[in-house]
């Protein structure tokens, strides 16, 4: 309960501390974008699937995901994106991963069956990282909002995940990481001393500070679509 709620107090800060980062422009290309993840299967060439962390406002995730797609719009050029905001309370629920987890691989599958050609990259902040997780089959079972496995990403499905951004992983403070199939598509980034991701980490201010790293990650990503 009480590394629950520091977690909680964590995104809190970070929801009311942040005002100074810069959301997403709504550039010509961004509203394009946006209107066509209204559909119910957009096929753009590339769509980003991105869990936000715990109580982490803005639509992808004002910390990681609208950052990353932000970045990712202007690395990944000749090609059309869309996004989508995985769906789950992201609070401190027992259930809450897991719902995240099955909302992911749901959606991945729909899509993936409505758009043959279409390829995903994964993004996951802090317990949304346990979302990405279980769905890639590493269990986030124990660790900070973690939950047991509920469902996985089919074999049919996995060449389509062209890559998968992880930030403040909370399975790293318990000396696991993403191992196997997707393991050379995968970036996972802990801060020096963010006790989400690092056993025995101090400073909670790093775990707050992944907007620095988008640029790296989306530079990882668009080398593999």
């Amino acid at each position: 309960m009480r590394i629950r709620l520091c977690l909680a107090a964590l995104s809190l800060a970070g929801g009311a501390g942040l005002a100074t980062v810069a959301a997403p422009s709504a550039t010509a290309e961004t509203t394009a974008t946006t209107k066509a993840e209204t559909a119910a299967a957009a096929c753009t060439d590339v769509e980003i699937v991105s869990a936000r962390g715990t109580f982490e406002p803005g639509r992808l995730g004002l910390i990681v995901g609208d950052p990353v797609f932000s970045s990712l719009q202007r690395k990944i050029t000749g090609k059309t994106l869309s996004s989508y905001a995985v769906n789950y309370p992201a609070d401190l629920s027992l259930t809450s991963a897991a719902q995240g987890n099955r909302d992911l691989v749901n959606h991945v599958q729909s899509q993936a069956a409505s758009c043959p050609n279409q390829r995903f990259i994964l993004v996951g902040y802090s317990q949304g990282a346990n979302v990405v997780d279980n769905s890639i089959g590493i269990s986030s079972a124990g660790a900070v909002v973690g939950s047991p496995i509920v469902a996985t990403l089919p074999a049919a499905v996995e060449p389509k995940v062209a890559a998968v951004l992880l930030f403040g992983n909370p399975i790293r403070a318990q000396g696991k990481s993403v191992t196997g199939t997707y393991q050379s598509r995968t970036i996972d980034f802990c801060a020096d001393g963010d006790p989400v991701c690092q056993a025995g980490g101090l400073n909670t201010a790093a775990h707050l500070g992944y907007s620095a790293n988008a640029d790296q990650a989306a530079t990882f990503a668009a080398g593999k679509v």
